[in-house]
């Protein structure tokens, strides 16, 4: 897979996901097998610049090339500042954001709302690309609504423009996240266009990679949803792509150490007060469907210290440990 200048070690790419696709979340994923990952968005509003969440934003800091920077807006001339502060920054791939279907970002004709006026989306393509001397991407819908799916049409637009490759979320912005994501539209604008498409959507195992490579052609997938909580997703993938085997399914004892160091690069990026409360919800998603793991939940996004909260993270675990040794022994007993 390549990208301007940059050749990915693999076709698997994390989703920019926002409060998600954090430094730590993204350097995760590279190490357990994703090729690339791109950041969450960050505001065009160049009133942002010196905040902390934007500075935090464009901090990459020892992570694994390529870095892409996903901006969102509305304003061409906005976007294209946007993208050379983020280069000026440390950005190697710069993406633009026309896929969200958050009300927040639509309702200022920016995100998947830009599908509508395709008229703005060449002016914001050629403005950016011009702006900057990286490769620059773009991410979309298959259009703004089921009557109104325009992909093929803006991924001429994209080509024409400069936009070095498309990722295309089989969704149109009414659907969100609703439903089943659909490819043949993937299928029609791969066969419309010579730049790269990446498939994203609804891809959480890999059985349903495959399926979403050979249904559309495209030249890499993108996950999002499914990583969360289970960043080795992309090993297992990369390694049932090669084989056709599966690897197996991490054991409690590599989770537990996946999500401590998880957990202090958290606390380290953002800070024990902050870095606190974003790792509730990666605990979360890494605990989801162990025993027990509902109640632990509850109680572990009361506590108000991060050492409360490692040491619940241990205890819990040193349980799920414990149990399965308990199990185990009872096998053996009826044996």
């Amino acid at each position: 897979m390549q990208i301007g200048r940059y050749k990915l070690k693999n076709n698997l790419i994390v989703a920019p996901m926002a409060g998600v696709t954090d430094r730590p979340f993204r350097m995760l994923c590279k190490r357990m097998g994703a090729g690339m990952a791109v950041s969450e968005m960050v505001a065009s509003n160049s009133l942002l610049y010196g905040s902390e969440k934007t500075k935090r934003r464009a901090n990459h800091a020892g992570e694994v090339d390529p870095i892409s920077v996903q901006i969102v807006g509305a304003d061409p001339k906005m976007l294209a500042q946007a993208a050379r502060y983020n280069v000026d920054n440390g950005a190697q791939i710069i993406d633009i954001n026309m896929g969200c279907p958050a009300k927040k970002i639509c309702n200022v004709m920016a995100g998947s709302a830009l599908m509508q006026n395709e008229k703005l989306v060449a002016e914001i393509l050629e403005a950016v690309v011009k702006a900057v001397d990286v490769p620059v991407t773009l991410k979309t819908r298959t259009g703004w609504d089921k009557q109104n799916r325009n992909a093929i049409s803006i991924a001429r637009i994209a080509e024409a423009s400069g936009i070095q490759a498309l990722a295309i979320h089989g969704r149109t912005r009414t659907c969100a996240y609703t439903g089943e994501a659909e490819y043949d539209t993937i299928r029609a604008v791969k066969d419309a266009v010579k730049i790269p498409i990446i498939a994203n959507g609804d891809i959480t195992t890999p059985e349903k990679a495959k399926y979403v490579f050979d249904h559309t052609g495209a030249d890499a997938v993108m996950i999002g949803r499914a990583a969360q909580g289970r960043p080795w997703l992309f090993r297992e993938i990369s390694h049932f792509l090669d084989t056709g085997t599966h690897l197996l399914s991490p054991h409690v004892e590599e989770i537990q150490s996946v999500l401590i160091e998880h957990l202090a690069d958290l606390y380290d990026f953002y800070g024990e007060h902050t870095g606190l409360r974003v790792a509730r919800k990666h605990i979360s998603w890494y605990t989801k469907g162990l025993p027990g793991s509902a109640v632990f939940r509850h109680r572990m996004n009361q506590l108000e210290s991060v050492a409360e909260q490692m040491q619940a993270v241990t205890d819990f675990f040193a349980e799920q440990k414990a149990s399965s040794e308990r199990l185990l022994y009872d096998k053996e007993l009826a044996a």
